[in-house]
């Protein structure tokens, strides 16, 4: 059970950054450590680097990963999408200062029997970290291979235990315009919203990151917690969440609002289904110049098939 509280809430990342943004963080996983060596069983241990100003995680290796060779880590955090810190794809890298991820709190509510607010320690101490090396996927044709560290999100739905009217998830990032220049544009509405059917996020590769490369999230890759749907476009994996809810209906999500016809509910990786802009049939990954046949549900068609039998996949796009 989590535990409720009653109040609120182009350089390299590491050379950008700065070190205080880190310090809680640390200070937490460092916390966390204890913990665990005291026999509490905690399982997000952390070790920190004060020259580089990183936190190391301690995890276990997960399934399902691939064993194709990783994107490098300078290009996974400098290249990135995250509006919230401008749409360009450095600004994300150049702006992460601002993001404050300390303190940092996680609303879940809807349609369950265990709603609550939690402190992000609070909300992740019960949950053991693995590494999953993921393919991943971006709307605009290009690919990435990541090695998330995380825990399976359908954890933190069993310990919600949303009710039987429950059918879908939402997931809501931070809103704070004063801080994130991204905000203050008109690009989409804000806050960011992205939702899943129940099942795709009890699904064993729906994942919460807490960080990749063995250490703790940049803030360009959405630190401190972000959802991570391997099999869908990228945008479907929100970043830097702190609102879970849990919905009867079909919750509006951010891009699908700001063009249904580009951008559908369900997002899944498929050559078949051509964005009205460009074709989706082959991806070039990041450090390749060739590009390469983009796979069906980005190569987890074994996994996550059975999900979508019956459906229409070009009208449920």
């Amino acid at each position: 059970m989590l535990i409720k509280i009653p109040t609120r809430s182009q350089a390299r990342a590491w050379e950008i950054t700065p070190p205080e943004v880190y310090l809680g963080r640390r200070r937490f996983l460092q916390a966390m450590g204890l913990a665990a060596g005291a026999g509490l069983g905690l399982g997000a241990l952390g070790t920190a680097d004060a020259a580089s100003g990183t936190t190391s995680l301690q995890y276990t290796q997960g399934p399902f990963g691939t064993d194709e060779g990783l994107t490098p880590r300078e290009d996974v955090t400098s290249y990135n999408n995250f509006y919230e810190l401008g749409t360009g794809k450095a600004d994300p890298a150049r702006n992460a200062h601002r993001l404050v991820t300390e303190p940092w709190t996680v609303t879940v509510d809807g349609l369950c029997m265990n709603p609550g607010r939690y402190q992000l320690e609070d909300f992740l101490k019960p949950h053991a970290l693995e590494e999953r090396i993921y393919r991943m996927r971006c709307v605009e044709g290009w690919s990435m291979v990541i090695p998330w560290v995380g825990f399976e999100l359908n954890r933190i739905i069993e310990q919600a235990e949303p009710t039987g009217s429950a059918r879908y998830v939402a997931f809501t990032t931070i809103m704070d315009p004063e801080n994130l220049p991204g905000q203050r544009l008109r690009v989409l509405n804000w806050p960011y919203v992205e939702g899943l059917r129940l099942d795709e996020a009890m699904h064993p590769l729906t994942i919460m990151a807490t960080g990749l490369y063995g250490e703790t999230l940049p803030n360009q890759n959405g630190a401190p917690l972000r959802l991570v749907v391997p099999w869908k476009y990228g945008f479907k994996s929100i970043k830097s969440i702190v609102h879970i809810r849990f919905t009867e209906q079909e919750p509006p999500t951010s891009w699908n609002v700001a063009s249904a016809r580009e951008y559908g509910f369900y997002s899944n990786v498929n050559p078949d289904v051509d964005h009205p802009r460009w074709s989706q049939k082959t991806e070039r990954r990041i450090g390749e110049l060739r590009r390469r046949r983009t796979l069906m549900f980005n190569g987890y068609e074994e996994e996550v098939g059975q999900l979508y039998a019956g459906m229409d996949l070009r009208k449920n796009f």
